[in-house]
């Protein structure tokens, strides 16, 4: 298969590309057992037409999006931050009670002043005035016209300070801003225009000192002989229009109103631009510029422009770049491959460019998938609300433990979304995704799967691989071990795995092969004829050391303690009728084996039999988790990212594979396993397993049990608490008592007040009743660990949102 150079420097060819999925063109699809596969045609050098990331973005909208670098499990494509949390304001109803009370209060204190009831109100004016200006005595008034001009402008000022601090008072400014300016335009600008009109209106019917106390201050600094001009006079008042008008203006935006109506506004800038102004734009190919690829990063930057390439193009074609620029002679097959295909370069090796149907928001720049939104909730914290989450390599290489009862969503809204960004970044070239279900669709569609293996169905094209793809007979007997007897809690695996290699090394240092199942079956069931007839080719072969070990066998066969019973029994439930044609080990054998996820950026899907065979699906369940920790901690080529996704997990997880679990972090591999409840494991594994896994997954419906079980793991968080309490008011006075008689006849309450008590306490993050009891329905509680050790909190998640 054409890979343009770009997969073939791992050592894999096109002849070890896995056979497709589905069908070969023009016939039914064969059966695993019926010979060889039919050839792979290659893939097209243009696939059918790219779809854009979203129905809305187009690819260099999606290109030119900001993504910021925020805390693990923050869906960065256009992620803007929260706004700061704003303290608790004043309730609307005091807010209205404060400005009438404060309106009240200066009508009152203006009309006792212009009445004369408030003593002593001119004594502040005489002593800055002459004293001939007023008559004698504390209450005398004005005696001359510039007393009464004086009186006059005092009382303006006087005015304006009663408003002032009436409006402070009264809070207007926050009921302004809550209940105007932030219903936004035209309501602003139009409650502004009516503010405006009215204060005209009350100016220039003196119900405001403000127009003669104008006249006289200019009168006094430029003398009476201006007004002798009325067109002097008429600028005046206009000036005085104006200036009332201005404040009301500003405070309701008019101008940029009227620009915006004239087409003169621009565009918001957004508030989290996404680079400086001279870094180039992702969507020019800027880092093939800056290694003299000009006519390659034209040519990319062209095709993106007319939508030739999708997002799946553009990780792919950077992914290729990234890998190719320690080699030079990668890097000029690469040039060459984009310019005769442009963004049909460097191939997955099926030929896909994308998948059939996406369910789920994908970012491939970041290798993110959009799982929900972080609730608006008490125990989250505000900056996360509102805010996405998702899922990306770096949190699934901690693995992923996801529990809830069936019909929580753990297939759609987790396993699926996960799968599909798996297999998204497998054709882009960075991962490798090993799906493991009971069929029926749920994980994806055959097609969006380069190998998918049906075990019990005859028409399966692809086999399984009992033995992992090893040669080695103790490597494969600890492996199989595993999936036979590992959930056996009286059963060491290790002498399981012992008796096996006693068994698998002899047989196949005679036929070149590991027994198949019925072969297997009977070695371990002791058949005399089958040990016999193994025992006479080793010794006629000169195996004199595998000779030995099949005599030890034999001598330890039926002893106390004896798993080979056991491991019989197990390895039954796989020799039936349904699975005859599968599991085969000889020459004309294909089955598939993990050990292509090694190096090869597969999609793998394996169809368990769950109806009718629950048991063997279990015990398969269990040897592909096997399987798959140990070929991951064994890969020498660790670039690509491997992860399984296991949609049910019972009954899998072993003491060994949780000690594999642990490991894959630090070999760029991952783990989803989901469960429906906790106890699905096997008790004594419940800390281990918790304590394995970085990232855990709590979907609504779980029992308190489990909640216990998770509340322990996410531990405790100082909280501060207030505590009110409200003791009896006991009056000492005959009026006070009267009173507090009277307000308990008209409320039917005794007085009392409050004793507010604040205190730090140590309480659970969530508790097991909360988590039982308290999840709404499509929600679920995620804690997140990224590979470098970066924690997330556990955060309550809408996973519709």
């Amino acid at each position: 298969m054409d890979t343009e150079g770009t997969y073939d420097a791992r050592g894999t060819g096109a002849d070890r590309v896995p056979r497709p999925a589905g069908p070969p063109p023009g016939g039914p699809a064969a059966p695993a057992h019926a010979g060889p596969p039919p050839a792979v045609p290659p893939p097209p050098s243009y696939a059918p037409q790219p779809r854009r990331p979203s129905a809305d973005v187009s690819v260099e909208e999606w290109l030119r999006t900001p993504r910021p670098v925020r805390e693990p499990g923050v869906w960065r494509f256009g992620h803007t931050p929260r706004p700061p949390e704003k303290p608790e304001g004043v309730s609307d109803r005091s807010l209205l009670v404060g400005v009438l009370i404060s309106v009240l209060s200066g009508l009152l204190l203006w009309s006792l002043w212009r009445n004369g009831y408030i003593p002593y109100r001119l004594v502040p004016l005489k002593l800055f005035t002459p004293a001939d200006w007023w008559y004698a005595g504390t209450f005398g008034g004005p005696r001359t016209i510039e007393g009464a001009d004086a009186l006059t402008v005092y009382e303006a000022v006087l005015f304006g300070l009663l408003v002032y601090g009436c409006g402070r008072l009264g809070n207007w400014s926050e009921i302004f801003r809550r209940h105007v300016a932030g219903r936004g335009q035209p309501f602003l600008a139009l409650a502004t225009a009516a503010a405006a009109g009215l204060a005209e209106l009350l100016v220039w019917k003196d119900a405001v000192p403000l127009v003669r106390p104008v006249l006289i201050l200019v009168a006094t600094v430029a003398g009476g002989e201006i007004y002798q001009s009325q067109a002097v006079v008429n600028v005046i008042y206009a000036l005085i229009a104006v200036g009332v008008l201005w404040p009301f203006a500003r405070l309701g935006g008019w101008r940029a109103l009227i620009a915006g109506r004239g087409g003169k506004a621009t565009a918001e800038p957004p508030r989290d631009p996404a680079a400086p102004p001279d870094t180039p734009s992702p969507a020019e190919w800027p880092e093939l510029r800056a290694a003299g690829r000009t006519d390659a990063a034209e040519t990319l930057a062209a095709e993106v422009r007319t939508g030739r390439m999708n997002d799946v193009d553009v990780a792919r074609v950077r992914h290729a770049w990234s890998v190719g620029r320690a080699r030079p002679e990668r890097l000029e097959a690469l040039t060459e491959a984009v310019l005769r295909t442009g963004g049909a370069a460097a191939l997955h090796p099926s030929g896909a460019r994308d998948l059939p149907r996406r369910t789920a928001r994908h970012d491939l720049l970041t290798g993110q998938v959009r799982i929900g939104s972080v609730a608006e909730h008490p125990h989250n914290p505000y900056p996360r609300r509102g805010s996405g989450i998702a899922l990306e390599p770096a949190l699934l290489g901690t693995s992923l433990l996801a529990v809830g009862p069936p019909g929580a969503g753990k297939s759609a809204r987790l396993v699926r979304p996960v799968v599909e960004s798996l297999s998204l970044q497998a054709l882009a070239g960075r991962a490798a995704v090993l799906a493991v279900g009971s069929g029926g669709g749920e994980l994806g569609p055959d097609d969006a799967f380069d190998v998918v293996v049906r075990i019990g169905d005859p028409a399966s094209v692809h086999d399984f691989d009992l033995y992992g793809g090893t040669t080695d007979p103790d490597e494969a007997a600890g492996v199989l071990a595993e999936g036979l007897v590992g959930d056996v809690a009286q059963m060491d695996s290790r002498r399981a795995a012992t008796v096996l290699a006693q068994l698998l090394g002899p047989y196949r240092a005679v036929h070149g092969h590991f027994p198949g199942v019925p072969a297997l079956r009977e070695l371990l069931d002791g058949d005399l004829a089958a040990t016999d007839a193994l025992r006479e080719a080793l010794a006629a072969g000169g195996h004199r050391t595998m000779l030995r070990e099949l005599e030890a066998r034999s001598r330890q066969q039926g002893g106390a303690g004896d798993p080979g019973p056991v491991l019989a029994d197990r390895i039954a439930l796989l020799d039936r009728p349904a699975f005859a044609s599968f599991f085969a080990t000889g020459d004309e054998a294909r089955p598939f084996s993990l050990r292509s996820l090694e190096h090869l950026p597969l999609r793998v899907r394996i169809d368990l039999p769950e109806r009718g065979h629950a048991e063997a699906s279990r015990l398969l369940a269990r040897l592909v988790l096997a399987q798959f920790t140990a070929i991951a901690a064994a890969r020498a080529d660790r670039s690509l990212f491997v992860c399984l996704v296991l949609d049910d997990a019972t009954h899998t997880v072993t003491a060994e594979t949780v000690r594999n679990i642990r490991r894959l972090r630090s070999v760029n591999a991952g783990a989803v396993l989901a469960l429906r409840t906790v106890d699905d494991v096997p008790e004594g594994l419940h800390t281990a397993l918790l304590g394995a896994v970085g990232c855990c997954m709590v979907f609504s419906g779980v029992t308190t049990w489990d909640g216990k079980r998770f509340a322990e793991v996410w531990g405790k968080e100082w909280v501060e608490t207030r505590e009110v309490a409200q003791h009896a008011v006991f009056a000492d006075q005959p009026f006070t008592r009267a009173l507090h008689g009277l307000r308990k006849l008209v409320t039917g309450k005794a007085v009392t007040r409050d004793a507010v008590t604040v205190r730090r306490v140590e309480r659970e993050r969530w508790s097991a009743s909360e988590l039982a009891y308290q999840l709404p329905a499509g929600h679920a509680v995620l804690s997140l660990t990224n590979v470098d050790g970066e924690h997330a909190a556990p955060l309550l998640v809408d996973l519709g949102g």
